[in-house]
Order: structure tokens, then sequence, then C-alpha cells
């Protein structure tokens, strides 16, 4: 193998657009953002239908939200990163 290549280029590649960091801080606001829209919209009100089908839609608004943010977070990560390497 040549000498330029990395040991693990993936895992340097995470680090450097801070993926890990970003994926806390998205899921962290899906879950604070989506306890809000249950509490103000279903469980403050009252509901009709059972809790659980309240629960699976919280989920995927959760799960979809996160993964959102953490792509948009990533994104801005990565165009800071280029832009730092563009100017030097």
């Amino acid at each position: 193998m040549s000498g330029n290549v990395p040991e693990r280029p993936r895992a340097n590649f995470a680090a450097a657009l801070n993926v890990r960091r970003n994926a806390v801080r998205g899921f962290a606001f899906s879950l604070l953002f989506t306890a809000a829209v249950l509490a103000l919209f279903v469980f403050v009100p009252g509901t009709n239908r059972p809790v659980v089908y309240y629960l699976g839609l919280g989920f995927v608004l959760a799960a979809a939200l996160g993964a959102l943010t953490t792509t948009v977070l990533t994104l801005l990560s990565a165009y800071r990163l280029a832009r730092e390497t563009d100017l030097d």
C-alpha cells in the first residue's frame, strides 16, 4: 500500500466532520421537539385514540427529525472544514 493512505480513512473523515457530536445534538433536539409536539397537540388537549398510536408517530417523528438534523449539522461541518482548507 501507498504511504499516503491513512489506516482508517472513514473513521478519520467522520471525526473531522464531528459526526458523533452532530448526531448527539441532532437527536437531542429531535427528542425535545417531539416531546413538545406530543405534549401540545396530543396529551394536553386529550386523545380519543389509544396512546400507543401517538407514541409510534412520535418515534417516527423523532427518528426522521434526528436524522435530518444530523445531516444538516454534518453538512455545515463539511462546509466549515472546506472553507478552512480553502483559505490555507
